[in-house]
């Protein structure tokens, strides 16, 4: 994917997810997400802050107050722009879509699988069948499988072979999972109990014994 193909998969993801939550009553919009802690009007204001992210200074500045956790840092700013938009979340992700600015500690690949998941943390609660583009999924799962902090998929999947039933992917040695690529990207990212149903393999039942 180029450049103009990655952002134009951001602007989509974020009018999809828009689409999810129009209209959605405040219960539904408090229901835990797939993230831990963050509930699915978080991850949509998370997701929403993205092209309005404080720069650098203001980034090190949250990070000081959390003691360098950058995760807490996150989830404070998706918390504290959900309260601000309350029920208006869905009208401020379609406000942003097309923007393409990103928060300085972050790379466009790395913004590109951070959308994509997101919108599975909403739609999989909410009882909704998302498709996810699978060129965009290819990418993040190789970005995924390419980097190490915070998921370190290498490591924490080491043993195992994962290949994809819908594009050409396949990653590690070893036991075989197989699944479609989101549900890969999934697994790659920590959603693990989410995507097992959805993946086959005799791999599968080491990670279901490993949880």
């Amino acid at each position: 994917m180029d450049v103009d193909e990655k952002w134009g998969t951001i602007s989509a993801q974020r009018v999809v997810l828009a689409d999810l939550l129009a209209g959605a009553t405040p219960a539904a919009l408090d229901q835990p997400s797939l993230c831990a802690r963050w509930r699915v009007r978080d991850v949509a204001a998370h997701v929403a802050l993205t092209p309005r992210s404080p720069g650098l200074l203001g980034i090190l500045a949250l990070a000081v107050r959390a003691r360098g956790d950058f995760d807490e840092v996150n989830r404070s700013m998706a918390v504290a722009h959900a309260e601000r938009l309350g029920p208006h979340v869905a009208d401020e992700l379609r406000a942003v879509a097309s923007r393409r600015r990103k928060p300085a500690i972050t790379t466009l690949d790395n913004l590109l699988f951070d959308t994509l998941v997101h919108v599975q943390d909403v739609a999989v609660p909410l009882g909704v069948e998302v498709d996810t583009p699978r060129e965009g999924a290819r990418e993040g799962a190789e970005r995924v499988w390419r980097m190490g902090w915070p998921f370190w998929a290498r490591r924490r999947l080491r043993g195992l072979e994962l290949s994809a039933t819908d594009t050409d992917w396949i990653r590690g040695h070893g036991t075989p999972v197989r699944g479609s690529i989101r549900d890969l990207l999934l697994l790659l990212t920590g959603r693990t109990a989410t995507a097992l149903p959805r993946l086959e393999g005799a791999g599968v039942q080491r990670l279901a014994a490993a949880r």
